[in-house]
């Protein structure tokens, strides 16, 4: 999709290019800090790397130090700079009628992904922010670490339902939630990255509420990547084709 979006842009003809750098964990700290002198302008970076990016990083966003991770490193004049576009992407996918400010909302998981989403629906000013994960302690860290939140010990309805857990992937018909959870007129978010529908999604579609998948996220927190390492703004829609095109 970034590739696209360059050839959109016209900057492929000036030579800029997407690439992907498969990199082990004990090689990740000398190959970034290799990269710019190679003509990088910048990387996004996935699991496992994303709180060593962090640590490795001259500046940082607040949001990056909040969430306690990176997911792009932008190189300029000589230093590493990191940001967490997770936390941009979800609230740039989510429809203008769910802005989460004043509304409710529930986080599913406490993993790195968990921790973008809570932070992202804390800063736009959601109202109530419930946390359900299938080991507690490890909820009320999360809650704890970003100063806000509350665990609860099974899933609630809201406004916002964001499913940050691997539970529900395409495939398997098991969802991360009782059904019952699903209202309508709500939004739900599924952070899996999958062309096919997942079963939670179906699942809250079939009950009317309002559907994002994860490749919605992808595309929004990619368009933000590319925005900060060119300066110009992202052509969504090309990004959100080649995405959906190359499942």
């Amino acid at each position: 999709m970034h590739n696209a979006a360059l050839e959109d842009l016209g900057l492929s003809a000036q030579g800029w290019r997407y690439q992907r750098l498969p990199i082990p964990p004990d090689r990740f700290a000398a190959t970034v800090r290799a990269l710019p002198g190679a003509g990088f302008r910048g990387i996004n970076v996935t699991i496992p790397h994303k709180e060593a990016a962090l640590a490795l990083a001259d500046e940082a966003t607040p949001t990056a130090r909040a969430v306690g991770a990176a997911n792009t490193l932008t190189f300029d004049s000589g230093a590493i700079h990191a940001e967490n576009s997770d936390v941009e992407g979800l609230l740039r996918a989510l429809p203008p009628e769910h802005d989460p400010r004043g509304r409710t909302a529930l986080v599913l998981g406490a993993g790195g992904a968990a921790r973008a989403v809570l932070y992202a629906l804390l800063s736009a000013g959601a109202r109530d922010v419930a946390v359900h994960n299938r080991t507690a302690a490890r909820a009320e860290r999360m809650v704890q670490d970003l100063q806000g939140g509350r665990v609860v010990a099974t899933p609630v309805p809201a406004d916002l339902i964001v499913n940050a857990t691997s539970v529900g992937l395409v495939g398997v018909k098991a969802l991360p939630l009782p059904a019952d959870v699903l209202t309508a007129g709500s939004c739900v978010v599924d952070m899996v990255y999958s062309n096919t529908e997942t079963a939670l999604l179906k699942a809250a579609r079939g009950r009317g509420a309002r559907t994002v998948d994860g490749l919605e996220i992808l595309v929004a927190q990619g368009a933000a990547s590319l925005e900060r390492w060119t300066g110009r703004s992202a052509p969504r829609d090309t990004m959100g084709r080649a995405a959906r095109d190359t499942d």
